[in-house]
């Protein structure tokens, strides 16, 4: 057996109360999601573009690694040749040594 109970006037105002309530924790709701779907859009394009940089910069890094490749066999090839070159070979050196440091120099200097 069920037995009806009424509660009154007061229960309608009750029920809209709570029904605007609902309303309104709702458009937060869809507020927050629109928000958090907005945040996830953007992550999703910064991981693209950092993706990107990083295929570039690995394009660029085999490229100088072919460059690299290249003046170490002609460096190896050059100090495997004849008297001559040994000298040839340490004027190279020394210069470059001393390119090194007059670039370190200027740029210490650049920096203060």
């Amino acid at each position: 057996m069920h037995r009806c109970v009424e509660l009154g006037p007061n229960t309608n105002a009750v029920d809209d109360m709570l029904d605007m309530e609902n309303k309104h924790m709702a458009e937060n709701l869809a507020t927050k999601v629109t928000r958090l779907k907005s945040l996830a859009l953007d992550i999703d394009k910064d991981a693209e573009d950092q993706n990107q940089y990083l295929d570039n910069m690995d394009s660029d890094f085999m490229s100088v690694t072919g460059l690299l490749t290249g003046s170490v066999k002609r460096f190896s090839a050059m100090t495997r040749s004849g008297r001559d070159n040994h000298k040839l070979l340490c004027y190279v050196s020394g210069g470059l040594i001393l390119v090194f440091f007059i670039l370190y120099y200027l740029v210490t200097r650049a920096r203060t």
